[in-house]
């Protein structure tokens, strides 16, 4: 038999419940946390993240424009969150743009790589990442999202999945890679400058 823990102490964070092994639903159920739901917006929560660190980076390096947009882009994905995290039984009282993703956010994505991609000059090789801190910070997010995107197509062949969601995610890594850019070029142009 084991022992019994008293309650835990009071914390506004701290439930217990998930002690276990489990975690709720928006709009109730609980599912195991390491359910292939849970690792599809426990992925998408370590992208959020990672973008934090990128938006810091982004910053330092004077590349506020971009910065913002990251910001942006770490809010959208609390959408994609709450839609991975809905009980699926609950989808109809998702709202589109603000807990299940939407076609408008799909093409503003789409629209933000047109316009990105066409201010850089496309590399000739593959690229190491690494030649500046806001880049590869970029990079990193950009992974941890083509991950999230392999969970959720995990998720998506056991359980439907929004119409916009699987793309959103796929059209944003592939900006990330194009920002990440941006900031490469953008840094050079800089240090070419200074030196001048």
């Amino acid at each position: 038999m084991t022992a019994r823990r008293p309650s835990i102490a009071r914390s506004a964070v701290a439930t217990g419940k998930g002690d276990d092994g489990t975690t709720g639903l928006l709009y109730g159920g609980r599912v195991a946390k390491d359910d292939s739901r849970t690792d599809a917006y426990g992925t998408v929560d370590e992208a959020v993240a990672a973008l934090g660190m990128a938006r810091v980076e982004l910053a330092a390096a004077d590349l506020a424009d971009l910065a913002a947009l990251v910001l942006r882009f770490q809010r959208e994905l609390f959408v994609v969150g709450a839609e991975l995290a809905t009980n699926p039984t609950a989808a109809d009282r998702l709202v589109d743009g603000t807990t299940r993703v939407s076609e408008e956010m799909l093409e503003s994505v789409e629209a933000e790589l047109a316009r990105w991609e066409a201010a850089i000059e496309m590399p000739r090789e593959f690229i190491v990442p690494g030649e500046t801190r806001a880049s590869a910070a970029l990079e990193l997010a950009r992974s941890v999202l083509r991950r999230a995107e392999r969970r959720v197509v995990t998720l998506a062949r056991d359980e439907s999945v929004g119409e916009w969601l699987l793309s959103y995610i796929n059209r944003l890594a592939d900006l990330l890679w194009v920002l990440a850019r941006v900031a490469e070029q953008s840094e050079h142009a800089t240090t070419t400058k200074v030196r001048e």
